[in-house]
């Protein structure tokens, strides 16, 4: 890692903002605070800040109560505008790149150019073809612009801009490391997107971010059983509202989430197909499910039944020391499922790119 402090991890997604910090020890990346809070329905949709007020208030009230000190922070982004592209271009140097980047970058982008803010990751070189790969990334900079000036509103100063493919593989390499010739699927399930990395030897070969996620199952419980979306909410994730007979609803319920998870699945399962289709080896090795909507059981299951591949739920603090004084175990566990993005982007210094 290159030097400089760890930067706040400003998760802002689009049903809770989440804030992790991490720190660097002689034992290892050490967990100083993680926190969230929900965000109300349609506060973020499709990535774009409908009420940045209410983000603004979300972001200074994490910082207030966890007594935040740093003020510098990465943050990521997902999504329909964002665009993740492995490109192959003439062998040429950093700086030949950079002049020449948004030239390049203008054949793969099907937005104006003027419109994205663009980055891009040298790859290894092919030298004998004289050709390289390039990771490029586009990102809408009206998107952009709002998340760093709701940032910027709570007090801090946004450093590193992150897409969250990337910040799910940051954290994976730090927990569980990736073998040599293995061909392993992140899946990141939040609330309304799907961002999925496929990565082989520790380098992504293909990402897709997909519109449905964790609200469609909300929704759906809300529309057959004619309750509100919030009591929905509740079923969802195995609690009760106290005024509804809990011999009927908990089957109900559990019947809805089966059915809907059984869709997610296979949707995610048309797009390793589509990977597989177009990739030199169509071999999967494993997959790891995180983000607030894997924390129901059954869909882990699902995904793994559908995909005739192992599937498990992913622990963004297993190789992250947490010290029981401050964190209890059962925190740790409840709070895993939503935290990898927020630890891939705690991880990221003051003075990267």
């Amino acid at each position: 890692m290159a030097k400089g402090r760890n930067c706040v991890g400003l998760d802002i997604g689009s049903s809770a903002v989440k804030l992790c910090i991490l720190k660097d020890t002689k034992r290892g990346l050490q967990l100083q605070a993680f926190d969230h809070i929900s965000l109300p329905p349609e506060t973020i949709v499709d990535g774009a800040l409908m009420n940045s007020g209410i983000v603004t208030d979300a972001i200074s009230e994490l910082l207030g109560r966890n007594k935040v000190k740093t003020r510098e922070a990465a943050l990521s982004v997902s999504g329909n505008t964002v665009i993740i592209k492995k490109i192959t271009l003439p062998l040429m140097t950093r700086e030949e790149l950079d002049e020449s980047i948004q030239w390049e970058a203008e054949q793969y982008i099907p937005f104006d150019i003027r419109d994205v803010f663009i980055g891009f990751e040298m790859l290894a070189p092919k030298t004998t073809q004289g050709q390289m790969d390039v990771m490029l990334v586009a990102a809408k900079r009206e998107m952009i612009n709002d998340y760093v000036q709701v940032t910027r509103d709570a007090g801090l100063e946004p450093m590193v801009m992150d897409v969250d493919a990337f910040c799910l593989q940051n954290a994976h390499e730090a927990n569980y490391g990736f073998k040599e010739q293995e061909t392993v699927v992140l899946l990141d399930i939040g609330s309304s997107v799907v961002t999925m990395n496929v990565v082989t030897d520790g380098e992504t070969m293909f990402t897709r971010d997909l519109s449905m996620g964790g609200s469609d199952l909300t929704e759906e419980i809300s529309r057959q059983l004619n309750i509100t979306y919030q009591e929905a909410e509740l079923y969802k994730m195995g609690g009760s509202v106290g005024n509804q007979s809990d011999e009927v609803l908990p089957h109900e319920v559990e019947k809805i989430i089966g059915e809907k998870a059984e869709d997610m699945a296979a949707e995610i399962q048309r797009s390793i197909d589509f990977y597989s289709a177009t990739a030199a080896s169509d071999r999967i090795d494993k997959i790891f499910v995180t983000g607030g909507t894997a924390a129901i059981p059954s869909l882990v299951r699902i995904i793994s039944r559908t995909s005739g591949v192992n599937a498990e739920l992913s622990n963004p603090f297993r190789n992250i020391v947490c010290d029981e004084k401050h964190f209890s175990a059962e925190q740790i566990r409840r709070w895993a499922p939503i935290a990898s993005v927020a630890v891939g982007l705690a991880m990221r210094r003051t003075n990267e790119r």
